[in-house]
């Protein structure tokens, strides 16, 4: 009983010891990525590790990809359906120090590119994923770490049959459709409640420069003007990028805060790299 009692102290101590993030911070990480509810939870079921960052090579045609890290012997090929941690991105592929990797799995998730495309995209039908693997990595940082410090962002779904070949063409014809678009929505302003306008932009800069298919995505939206004076009260947001990546059955989404276009295409070939032993059919 002695023993009992002494671990629930311990217990109370620690947890008087945790640091609960800001309500400012939960809501800023949630309409970010809103999917990403697991969080939470999900400290305490995964690992701290910093690395240093190493180059890999561009995508080589799906070919001399690195062997995979099971020692068992090969066995006849079949159809994959869970998702495994190892075709994701690992740490190492990460050229800044990382720390916190916060990973789940699900079922029937919404393939989501992370970009607001689905607002102005509604009524087109979303793509269901059989399963699905996502992670959030943290960087590395001295002192409290803070939700704030999210480094990279990977949702990585199966689809069923063609699926993710349907998945592309719509997305496709939704960059189309999108290409500039006007949102009216109602801001608080001064004390003041305003109805302004959102002109939003989607660009696709670079387009299947990874695995079977892929796109690099901006996003941007101009000032917000007031639907009756014409001013604009707000500033000119900074352009979102995301990369869509397909190998296979396979359709990864991977978002990087801050980031350079340019680094997430490398990114994005890297996860292609991940993706194939994982893919079906396998590279």
């Amino acid at each position: 009983m002695r023993e009992d009692l002494s671990f629930v102290d311990r217990l109370h101590r620690d947890l008087r010891e945790v640091r609960w993030a800001e309500p400012a911070e939960i809501r800023a990480l949630a309409r970010r990525r809103s999917r990403r509810t697991a969080l939470t939870a999900a400290v305490a079921v995964l690992v701290v590790a910093s690395t240093t960052a190493v180059a890999v090579g561009d995508w080589p045609g799906r070919k001399g990809l690195p062997p995979a890290a099971s020692s068992a012997e090969p066995i006849a090929p079949v159809t994959r359906v869970e998702i495994t941690r190892e075709a994701l991105l690992h740490q190492e592929d990460l050229r800044e120090r990382t720390g916190l990797q916060l990973s789940e799995a699900g079922l029937g998730e919404t393939v989501d590119v992370g970009v607001g495309l689905g607002r102005c995209a509604s009524g087109a039908s979303a793509k269901e994923s059989w399963v699905s693997r996502s992670q959030t990595v943290l960087r590395a940082a001295s002192g409290e770490r803070r939700l704030s410090d999210v480094l990279v962002v990977q949702d990585l779904h199966r689809m069923r049959g063609d699926t993710a070949v349907r998945f592309f063409e719509e997305l496709r014809r939704q960059l189309v459709f999108c290409r500039e678009w006007r949102e009216v929505r109602s801001i608080e302003w001064g004390g003041e409640s305003l109805t302004v306008e959102d002109v939003h932009r989607w660009d696709v800069p670079r387009r299947d420069f990874a695995g079977d298919e892929s796109l690099l995505l901006r996003h941007s939206v101009s000032a917000t003007y007031d639907a009756v004076s014409g001013q604009a009260p707000g500033r000119p947001s900074m352009p979102e990028a995301a990369v869509v990546v397909r190998v296979g059955d396979l359709v990864t989404v991977l978002i990087q805060e801050p980031t350079t276009e340019a680094e997430l295409v490398r990114l994005a070939r890297v996860a292609a790299q991940r993706m194939c032993v994982a893919a079906n059919p396998s590279c």
